[in-house]
């Protein structure tokens, strides 16, 4: 089965651009998707064969996921069961007999860092949120987590240091997800390969030069190893500051 993420920062705009071609493409059997901004009836997506999930922000214009699938799921959890957190959006969850998978927009600590204290009392409900799930059957989520775990995973490591995405405390909270029981994927494939990148600014030419960050993701829980195949930076594809991520398993029942 094959697994998509994407912050396309903006589907109104990106559709403009071809997605639904690229979607078509790509031909997943899930799709998740960030940073939708948009608000219920502001889009209409032909997409035949796939079951359509969405989770809006309250505020308009601003944050929202969606997840798109060809398997009808058991169950369907939007937000992370935290009132505090969950008028932004951020994540929906579908069951299935064998697992759950997750699209998730983590918040950004903002220039400044002036969110940062929220984003890490967002870190906490998520993590306590997917350890739930991890208890019932295993989990893979993905999405834009707004952090370069190590300084393989960013162009210029030093000068950021303390920028929102690469902070101490940004870091150490996806640290201590991973020692919770999870994989990251494309590292447990590519552990030391470097220069590969999800995010670009929009300034400075950084997409032409890859001065890029590693911040969308697929992780699972420990015990899918066996079930991995491939992690990949889809980087050719174009129409958002991000490119889509890809995870491949096999031998799971939907």
């Amino acid at each position: 089965m094959k697994f998509i993420s994407w912050n396309v920062n903006g589907l109104r705009a990106i559709v403009k651009k071809g997605f639904v071609e690229t979607f078509q493409e790509l031909n997943a059997d899930f799709f998740g998707i960030q940073e939708t901004k948009l608000q219920a009836g502001q889009i209409e997506l032909d997409l035949p064969g796939y079951y359509q999930y969405w989770n809006y922000a309250e505020r308009k214009g601003y944050s929202g996921t969606a997840l798109f699938t060809k398997h009808q799921p058991l169950n369907v959890i939007y937000g992370i069961d935290a009132p505090e957190f969950d008028h932004e959006g951020r994540a929906i969850t579908l069951e299935y007999p064998d697992f759950y998978v997750l699209t998730c927009y983590t918040p950004n600590s903002g220039s400044g860092l002036k969110r940062l204290d929220f984003r890490l009392g967002w870190e906490h409900a998520f993590l306590t949120f997917i350890q739930k799930l991890d208890a019932q059957k295993p989990v893979i989520f993905c999405g834009d987590l707004n952090v370069a775990h190590t300084e393989i995973d960013l162009k210029n490591p030093k000068t950021n240091h303390h920028n929102a995405g690469f902070t101490d405390e940004e870091r150490a909270k996806m640290t201590a997800l991973l020692a919770a029981g999870y994989t990251d994927t494309f590292r447990y494939f590519n552990p030391d390969v470097t220069e590969r990148y999800s995010w670009w600014s929009y300034r400075f030419h950084a997409r032409d030069n890859n001065a890029g960050w590693r911040i969308d993701y697929f992780i699972t829980s420990q015990r899918l190893q066996n079930h991995l195949q491939d992690a990949k930076i889809l980087d050719q594809i174009m129409g958002s500051d991000h490119c889509p991520v890809e995870l491949d398993v096999t031998d799971l029942t939907v």
